[in-house]
C-alpha cells in the first residue's frame, strides 16, 4: 500500500504574518524584505497584490520598486515567525506524529495512519487549510501524494490556499510537461547544465538515460532521474527526531592541499556557510564548534571550543573555526581534509542566558541573522548555487558552488 504524504507550505508566509499585525497594508501591495532603508536590500516576501505587480522572491527592493511604486516595505520579525511556525506545527502534530519541518513555513506529514481517524488525505490536507485559516487567520497550499518529492511539488502546483493531489495516475499528465528547473533540487546552474544536454522539461529528465546524466552531475544525476520519475522513498521523520541530533558538521577532502591562510579562508568559509544553514534548517543552534584536521601524512588531530551563546551564524561559525585553526596548528602546514562540526546542540527556540556584557555587543547579531536568513530564502527558491560568499567563486580546492 502506497504512503499518503502532504507537505504543507505557508502563502507569503512572512507578509501574512506581518499583514496581522498591520491591517493598514491588507489592501496594498506590500513586502518583507532584509533592509527596507536600502535599494539593495533584498525582498524576502510579497502579498497577493504585490505578486500581480510582478514582485518575486529575492529581487532587489529598486527593481520591484520599478515594477510597483507604491510598494509599502516592511522589515522582517524573524521571532514572529518562529512563534507562528510552532502554532502551525502544532495543528499538524493534532493528526500525526510523523511531521517533519522543511524549513520555517514548510513541514512534510506521513498521514498514511491517520486515515482511519480522519478520512483521505486529501480531506486531512482541507482540515488543516480551514483550520490554520480560523484559528490563525494565515493560509497555506497543501500537496498530497505517495512520496515527499511529488508531495512537494503538489504544493507548488496551485496556490495560494490550495490541495492538488498527485497520483500515480496523473503525475505525469501534471508534472512532466513543467520546466526541468521546477523539479525539487534542480537549481539555476543545474537546469542551465540539463538544458545544454537537450533536457528541457522534468519528462525530458525522466526519459533520460541515468548514466549520462550520472557523467554530467555525478551522484545528483540519477538522483533526480528518480525524482523526475516517482522513484523517492525517503522517510519522513518524526516531529521530535530533530532533538536527538547531536552534532551538524561538514567536511572536505581538497583536491590540493590547503597552503596558507588565503586557502584557509576560502576552505572555513564554505564549510561554515553550510553547517550554519543546516543548523537552521534544524532549527537548531550550537554551544560549541569542533575543527578536525588532517595532512597529507595522515597526522590528524581534533580540536573544539565552547561559546558564551548558542548560534547557527556562519559568521560566528567562520570566527570560531579559524580562532581554533590559529591557535591549534601551523598555518604554513598542509592540510588535505578539513571537517568543521557544530556541538553541543540546542533548539533555536530555546532561552538564552544573556549577561550585561553579552547584550551590548548583540548589536550586530539580529542583522547578521537577517542576512544569512535572506541567504537561506535565495537559495530555498532557486537552488543552492544562486548565492555565496566571493571567497570561494572560481576556486580551485573542489569546493562546489
Amino acid at each position: 500500500m502506497d504512503r499518503v504524504i502532504l507537505h504543507c507550505d505557508m502563502n507569503g508566509f512572512y507578509a501574512s504574518v506581518e499583514l496581522l499585525s498591520r491591517p493598514d497594508l491588507r489592501d496594498k501591495p506590500m513586502a518583507v524584505c532584509g533592509d527596507p532603508e536600502s535599494r539593495h536590500g533584498i525582498i524576502l516576501a510579497k502579498n497577493e497584490i504585490a505578486k500581480k505587480y510582478g514582485v518575486v522572491t529575492a529581487e532587489t527592493i529598486w527593481q520591484a520598486k520599478k515594477k510597483c511604486p507604491d510598494l509599502q516595505l516592511v522589515k522582517p520579525h524573524h521571532d514572529r515567525y518562529k512563534e507562528f511556525s510552532e502554532k502551525i506545527n502544532k495543528i499538524y502534530l493534532s493528526y500525526t506524529d510523523m511531521v517533519e519541518p522543511f524549513s520555517i513555513d514548510e513541514s512534510w506529514l506521513d498521514v498514511t495512519a491517520s486515515q482511519r481517524l480522519f478520512g483521505t488525505g486529501r480531506q486531512i490536507a482541507d482540515m488543516i487549510r480551514a483550520r490554520v485559516k480560523s484559528e490563525l487567520n494565515l493560509t497555506l497550499s497543501v500537496g498530497v501524494s505517495y512520496n515527499k518529492i511529488f508531495a512537494k511539488m503538489g504544493s507548488e502546483y496551485r496556490k495560494p490556499d490550495a490541495t492538488t493531489e498527485i497520483t500515480r495516475e496523473n503525475y505525469r499528465d501534471l508534472l512532466w510537461p513543467q520546466p526541468v528547473r521546477e523539479l525539487f533540487f534542480v537549481g539555476w546552474a543545474t537546469a542551465e547544465k540539463l538544458e545544454k544536454l537537450g533536457v528541457h522539461t522534468i519528462g525530458d529528465l525522466a526519459h533520460s538515460d541515468p548514466l549520462a546524466l550520472e557523467a554530467l552531475l555525478g551522484k545528483q544525476g540519477s538522483i533526480l532521474y528518480s525524482y523526475a520519475n516517482g522513484l523517492d522513498d525517503s522517510p519522513v521523520t518524526l516531529y521530535d527526531q530533530r532533538e536527538k541530533i547531536k552534532s551538524v558538521g561538514n567536511g572536505i577532502t581538497f583536491k590540493r592541499n590547503l597552503k596558507g591562510m588565503e586557502d584557509i579562508l576560502t576552505a572555513v568559509t564554505s564549510l561554515a556557510d553550510t553547517v550554519a544553514s543546516r543548523l537552521r534548517k534544524y532549527q537548531m543552534k550550537a554551544y560549541g564548534v569542533k575543527v578536525d584536521i588532517k595532512d597529507p601524512y595522515f597526522k590528524t588531530i581534533s580540536r573544539q571550543k565552547q561559546l558564551h551563546l548558542p548560534t547557527n551564524l556562519a559568521s560566528e561559525i567562520r570566527m570560531t573555526s579559524l580562532e581554533i585553526l590559529k591557535t591549534s596548528w601551523n598555518l604554513s602546514d598542509p592540510i588535505r581534509l578539513l571537517t568543521i562540526t557544530a556541538i553541543n546542540l540546542t533548539d533555536e527556540t530555546a532561552d538564552e542566558q544573556l549577561s550585561l556584557f553579552d547584550s551590548a555587543a548583540d548589536g550586530g547579531r539580529g542583522k547578521r541573522e537577517s542576512i544569512e536568513r535572506t541567504m537561506d530564502d535565495i537559495r530555498k527558491k532557486f537552488g543552492d548555487s544562486s548565492i555565496t560568499f566571493g571567497q570561494i567563486i572560481d576556486n580551485d580546492l573542489g569546493i562546489d558552488l
